[in-house]
């Protein structure tokens, strides 16, 4: 770059955006790149603090901080964002669709250990909506060596699945299993059921049958046959979930053939969880705290499985980290540390 007097400017083009801040009023580029300085251009720098502009010295391999900022936003997302137009060097990375954020924590920090480079993302597995800002990326300096910005693209192509992308919820068929004999003989209302299809057409699926069953084993494994036969994507088991003798739904899911993942999770709330599958259709255990509780392990699970993605036990054992519910008056979830 070539350093010149903003007074001996006039004429000259901008190689970078020039932000304007004005307390409690704006702060944004007042500049932009490729503008061609003017005669009344030169009070507004000044009062800037301005002083001295710079100019592109055309140094091979040398690349400007937006071409830099652009090949990084593009070597980092997969489906599901879009790119905007460089601003001030940074490039800004939004959902094209409502979905979950898949982050690479690998990739990002492997990106992040170059000089001079900056990825800044939403947390792994944050729900978002279209629209909402995912990610942003910029180099630090004005220019770049280009040699930094290969190794990024390299690096970004070295994992098998893209760094960031907005994977959307498939709409699923969901069975409902209520199990319970005090809601079975009808001395209690059910209001487990409501609190689940409310959260399920929320992700955009759809309940398709709800059945009630006692404290039987042979009945709860009936049940849950019914509903696969009803052609569900997925089944949710509430109640019987704890270690009391009559608590027999998890006896009952592991005993009728299903691939156990976990029983219990290290979620607050939300211990008690259970994962299996039969066949590829996953089938969870929820325990009580689902039904009074606003976010519990459930809510970082479910969309997960709706996304397509089949769980392991090490994927639900990660969730330690984070897994601690505040029990907001307010929740704010997912604008909190749960889940994170």
């Amino acid at each position: 770059m070539e350093k010149i007097r903003v007074q001996d400017s006039v004429g000259a083009v901008l190689i970078h955006d020039m932000t304007q801040i004005i307390p409690g009023v704006a702060k944004g580029p007042r500049f932009r790149k490729g503008h061609v300085i003017q005669e009344e251009d030169i009070p507004v720098l000044l009062s800037m603090g301005k002083e001295h502009i710079f100019v592109w010295d055309q140094t091979p391999g040398l690349i400007h901080e937006n071409e830099a900022a652009e090949r990084l936003a593009h070597a980092v997302s997969g489906p599901g964002l879009i790119l905007d137009e460089p601003k001030e060097g940074k490039i800004t990375l939004t959902a094209a669709h409502d979905g979950l954020l898949y982050a690479s924590e690998d990739g990002i920090l492997a990106l992040n250990m170059l000089e001079d480079v900056i990825l800044a993302t939403l947390h792994d597995h944050y729900p978002v909506k279209k629209g909402h800002k995912i990610a942003g990326t910029r180099v630090v300096p004005l220019m770049i060596d280009e040699n930094v910005i290969i190794e990024a693209e390299r690096i970004a192509q070295t994992f098998s699945t893209p760094l960031l992308e907005v994977r959307p919820l498939k709409p699923f068929k969901v069975g409902i299993v209520t199990t319970g004999s005090e809601v079975y003989h009808g001395r209690i209302q059910d209001k487990f059921a409501p609190v689940l299809k409310a959260k399920v057409e929320n992700w955009g699926s759809v309940v398709i049958n709800q059945t009630l069953a006692n404290d039987d084993i042979p009945m709860i494994q009936t049940s849950i046959h019914e509903q696969l036969n009803q052609g569900a994507d997925m089944i949710l088991v509430s109640g019987g979930m704890s270690v009391d003798p009559d608590d027999v739904t998890p006896t009952a899911i592991k005993e009728m053939g299903a691939e156990l993942i976990t029983y219990g999770a290290p979620v607050l709330p939300g211990a008690m969880f259970l994962l299996a599958y039969i066949g590829d259709v996953p089938i969870m255990g929820l325990p009580g705290c689902v039904m009074y509780s606003k976010t519990t392990a459930f809510d970082l699970v479910a969309p997960r499985l709706l996304t397509g993605e089949r769980l392991s036990r090490i994927d639900i054992v990660k969730l330690g980290h984070g897994g601690l519910c505040l029990d907001c008056p307010v929740c704010t979830y997912p604008h909190c540390s749960f889940g994170k």
